[in-house]
């Protein structure tokens, strides 16, 4: 395929549908590239992510205006206090992975392959722990704190996926259930998937952008948004009822396919 502007609109499309249902959108976007669908710039990456985050946060708005307006309430400001703290230890193993180590990821199939499989099992271990245990009511402390040490875990790995972590983190340390698990990964993944785009982002427009790169970014992140919009409401209504067990199995199924087919 050689139009760009196409294989924008594509990766936007993957972008948008797998960054929140826990299969790991890094790593289908680099089978994409992988695919023919072109190399793309880590400001392209993270603009199309931020599109999908901007998606989250127009679904959670009430309950984020609720928290905000809120505050002198016990239960809102501790829920406040363990998304900070959770965005903060990301932040803080963030810099130092990425200042302090030289972190890149790989460009290969074979790590992501492997995190999709290993992470298909840990979602069905997770679900499987889940139903022998009644669910607490919310997110605690110490399962906060692992939440934020899984969001740099999906980083380092791609192919574990973000979500996939942060919620089975939550599921599993706070023995909380998967709705209330995924609504705190997902509103916690708003100030970190927008401050990796600022970190992108502003050192990009000091060495300038041309035209044709805002183009593809404009495009890229208005598609990713609205399929993720689509997406996220979706699975909102499917986890209502359903556990996460058919995202195991693609998980499982996808990252033998590659072992074996893709290099």
């Amino acid at each position: 395929m050689s139009d760009p502007l196409i294989q924008t609109m594509l990766l936007g499309i993957i972008e948008g549908i797998t960054e929140f249902l826990p299969i790991s959108s890094t790593g289908h976007l680099l089978i994409a590239e992988k695919l023919g669908l072109g190399m793309r710039s880590d400001l392209f990456n993270v603009t199309i992510q931020a599109g999908a985050i901007l998606a989250v946060t127009v679904i959670y708005w009430r309950r984020l205006w609720s928290l905000l307006i809120g505050l002198r309430q016990p239960e809102n400001r501790d829920y406040v206090l363990k998304l900070l703290a959770a965005f903060v230890v990301t932040a803080i193993l963030g810099y130092l992975l990425v200042n302090k180590f030289g972190f890149k990821l790989p460009e290969d199939t074979q790590p992501v392959a492997w995190a999709l499989i290993i992470g298909g099992i840990w979602i069905l271990a997770s679900e499987w722990l889940a139903a022998k245990r009644d669910d607490h009511p919310e997110v605690t402390w110490p399962g906060a704190i692992v939440v934020g040490i899984a969001q740099i875990v999906a980083a380092v790995f791609p192919g574990t996926s973000r979500s996939g972590a942060t919620i089975f983190a939550a599921m599993l340390v706070s023995k909380t259930s998967r709705v209330a698990a995924t609504e705190f990964a997902f509103i916690v993944g708003i100030p970190t998937m927008y401050a990796a785009t600022a970190s992108k982002l502003v050192p990009a427009l000091k060495a300038g952008v041309s035209a044709d790169e805002w183009t593809h970014l404009i495009v890229g992140f208005l598609v990713s948004a609205i399929v993720a919009f689509t997406a996220v409401k979706w699975l909102l209504r499917y986890i209502q009822t359903h556990r996460f067990t058919v995202f195991a199995w693609y998980r499982i199924v996808l990252g033998t396919l590659l072992l074996l087919f893709i290099k």
